[in-house]
């Protein structure tokens, strides 16, 4: 799972800066209009719609089409979209359990989409439940290494918050707590004066698939063509590889 965290975490950063940042910040402007239609406009009392316009704007994304989202989610300025979320299950090479979470305005065409992508790469659809019981929702806060900040230093600022554990995922820690717990965990950095780069409810394995350098390959190929659709929000797998494995696909 940590080797899953830390190429979870590399590549998003690197999403942030290559020819793809136009699809990611696609992606948080509709988390942000879809927090916003769900919980209401205003991110003080809304904490999700809080998490998703601070994760926006960690990646630059002008502030302008922040609040041009929230407004729209919030009914407070026409042509919001009448997203859905949609949870695929299916399976990568090698056996690696994958849950495709997707936002879309187009069932039919997130389905078509999700499948493809799946058989191009030598994955395949699962039913409904034979996957996400590998999984649990979890809350994940990612927190950038600094200078004096270590590992004891972010556990005892999260622990009584609700903190589960804390891990060391490269540049960053990574913080899991309980879903429920996800509001207090990030409220418990801000007090202690610890930045963090996003705070979000994902779907973390209760048991993984160790992968060699070729099994990775593929597995990161098929999530790669799944993140290329607009439809995709989210790829959760259970796989984990080496940090000789990481290193020698960088």
């Amino acid at each position: 799972m940590s080797g899953h965290s830390k190429w979870a975490t590399t590549k998003h950063k690197k999403a942030a800066l290559d020819a793809k940042r136009g699809k990611l910040f696609a992606k948080l402007i509709k988390n942000i209009e879809v927090a916003a239609r769900t919980g209401g406009p205003d991110p003080d009392a809304n904490p999700t719609l809080f998490d998703a316009i601070f994760k926006a704007k960690k990646n630059s994304v002008p502030n302008d089409n922040i609040e041009r989202a929230r407004k729209r989610g919030g009914g407070l300025e026409a042509g919001g979209a009448d997203w859905q979320t949609i949870m695929y299950e299916g399976y990568a090479p090698g056996g690696v359990a994958v849950l495709i979470e997707c936002l879309t305005d187009n069932r039919n065409r997130a389905a078509s989409e999700v499948r493809v992508a799946l058989t191009r790469n030598g994955g395949s659809l699962a039913d409904p439940g034979s996957v996400s019981y590998m999984f649990n929702r979890k809350g994940v806060v990612i927190v950038p290494k600094a200078d004096g900040l270590d590992e004891d230093t972010v556990l005892m600022a999260v622990l009584d918050a609700g903190a589960e554990e804390v891990n060391d995922i490269g540049d960053s820690f990574e913080v899991v707590c309980e879903a429920g717990d996800l509001v207090p965990v990030r409220k418990a950095l801000q007090d202690a004066g610890i930045d963090y780069d996003s705070a979000e409810s994902s779907f973390m394995p209760t048991m993984s698939v160790p992968l060699d350098e070729e099994g990775a390959k593929k597995v990161f190929r098929l999530i790669d063509a799944l993140e290329d659709s607009d439809d995709v929000q989210n790829v959760y797998a259970n796989f984990d590889v080496s940090d000789e494995v990481l290193a020698a696909l960088d």
